[in-house]
């Protein structure tokens, strides 16, 4: 019997396994092969869908189910926290004590906002890339009444274009409720513009100017003082705040980060950009946020990631070789507003290029948003 391992049940891990379900069923069936997936949660949370919490566009139970709902029967769930990967044994390590054997192990282990990294975000900021840092920021915004609003980003983070979306989304939002006459907001990037690619940077900088959005630049965040409430970069730039908003850097879980198989501190794991196994093992895949590549840590990356690996893992498992090659294809649907949108496809080669805003591209992002339980499970 061939064994897979995967361990993480987030979008990537979950696409997968529900990917070889569909492409090996009879061999699961039939015991030729075997395909675990390690979970240390048993709900499944659609992160995407936290974006639109804190303005009370979407409730916690829209966007979670239980991961048993989302995954194929013919996959092996266990829930429990991966702790250590033993690459000569060919086998995985979990925080019950127990032991995975494998002959594949796909990585799917994901990111985290790494809010200890900035001193005193947690005493006074918020976050909305989890779901409690979502349902506080609803509560904060419900209460604010005008003031200074500061959105600060971290750099790397998933969903690289929320930010952005969160900004203008926010800017929309203070004008219904007719207190954007008395809110100054300010959004502070790291790099020399409001986002590291060009025609995205460009589409940010009209629509900010346009919506006398404040834009602070070279802006890497040091610690946020509490006392004086103001976020405070590494040369000491100050910003004050009456709402602070951050995306926090963002580190891999702590498995990847402890583990051998990376090269870092943050704990990607170095990943072919093109086959999508580790770099010094065949036999070992990273999909989703927890690889190195040049691309969005992003759901869409993960998608198409699994459509190319699936593909490849099932004929490798039937003898014969892996010929499909990812192109680094991402697609990202970017709110502009309460209700408009624009989206950006690219790859490894061609950069994005953002369509001009529109109700149209709004409303389809929402019924993406919706389809997601279905595309989960590889029907779309």
């Amino acid at each position: 019997m061939k064994k897979v391992v995967i361990i993480g049940g987030g979008t990537a891990g979950t696409m997968m396994a529900n990917a070889l379900a569909k492409g090996m069923g009879e061999k699961l069936k039939n015991g030729d092969v075997s395909v675990t997936m390690i979970s240390d949660k048993k709900e499944h949370l659609y992160q995407p869908g936290l974006l639109y919490i804190p303005f009370g566009l979407k409730t916690e139970e829209e966007i979670i189910r239980p991961v048993k709902e989302v995954v194929s029967p013919l996959i092996d769930i266990v829930f429990d926290e991966a702790t250590q990967f033993s690459t000569e044994q060919k086998q995985v390590k979990t925080k019950s004590g127990k032991t995975f054997s494998y002959d594949y192990l796909i990585i799917a282990t994901g990111s985290r906002p790494a809010v200890e990294e900035v001193p005193g975000l947690e005493e006074a900021g918020h976050i909305f890339y989890t779901l409690d840092g979502a349902k506080k920021l609803q509560k904060a915004m419900e209460e604010f009444e005008g003031g200074n609003v500061v959105m600060a980003v971290g750099l790397p983070h998933k969903c690289p274009v929320a930010p952005l979306e969160f900004t203008m989304m926010f800017d929309d939002w203070a004008r219904e409720k007719g207190i954007r006459e008395k809110t100054n907001i300010t959004y502070c990037y790291p790099l020399q513009k409001p986002y590291g690619t060009e025609s995205v940077a460009k589409l940010a900088t009209k629509e900010y100017t346009e919506r006398n959005i404040n834009i602070e630049t070279f802006f890497m965040i040091d610690h946020v003082d509490a006392e004086k409430k103001e976020v405070v970069a590494l040369d000491d730039t100050r910003v004050p705040f009456d709402l602070l908003v951050m995306i926090p850097p963002h580190k891999g879980a702590d498995v990847t980060v402890k583990s051998s198989l990376t090269d870092n501190d943050e704990g990607w794991l170095p990943t072919d950009r093109q086959y999508l196994n580790h770099v010094d093992h065949d036999n070992i895949f990273v999909i989703g946020d927890a690889t190195n590549l040049p691309i969005s840590k992003a759901g869409s990356t993960a998608h198409f990631e699994v459509e190319i690996l699936a593909e490849n893992l099932i004929s490798m498992i039937d003898g014969g070789q892996a010929n499909k090659r990812y192109n680094g294809k991402v697609f990202c649907f970017i709110e502009t507003g309460l209700h408009k949108a624009t989206y950006i496809a690219f790859n490894y080669e061609q950069p994005p290029k953002p369509v001009t805003p529109s109700k149209a591209v709004h409303w389809a992002k929402l019924s993406y948003n919706n389809a997601h339980w279905i595309n989960l499970k590889g029907i779309l």
